[in-house]
């Protein structure tokens, strides 16, 4: 992913797709809203681990390790070892 990055493919593949899109008829020039709330982070629930806790060993993903059924888990004292700006949420009552 890193390589891709910095040798641009994915911007000039994203621009390709729109590009495509546009002489296809697909995309149009109206406004549109975005509803925030299903919007997913790249977070599993297994990869918030407390925030003191030392990173895993080489080797040790963050959803391997120790076991953490039961924990309770919050923002102020828990984080995503996957994606750092993920949050906790709930969808519903319980």
């Amino acid at each position: 992913m890193e390589r891709l990055e910095k040798d641009r493919v994915s911007e000039l593949l994203f621009a390709e797709v729109v590009d495509l899109a546009r002489r296809r008829g697909w995309i149009s020039d109206e406004p549109f809203r975005v509803d925030g709330t299903l919007i997913e982070a790249w977070a599993s629930l297994k990869s918030f681990r407390p925030k003191d806790e030392p990173p895993p060993p080489p080797g040790e993903t963050a959803t391997t390790g120790s076991p953490s059924r039961g924990q309770k888990r919050s923002n102020p004292t828990h984080a995503s070892t996957t994606d750092p700006q993920a949050r906790l949420a709930r969808k519903g009552f319980g």
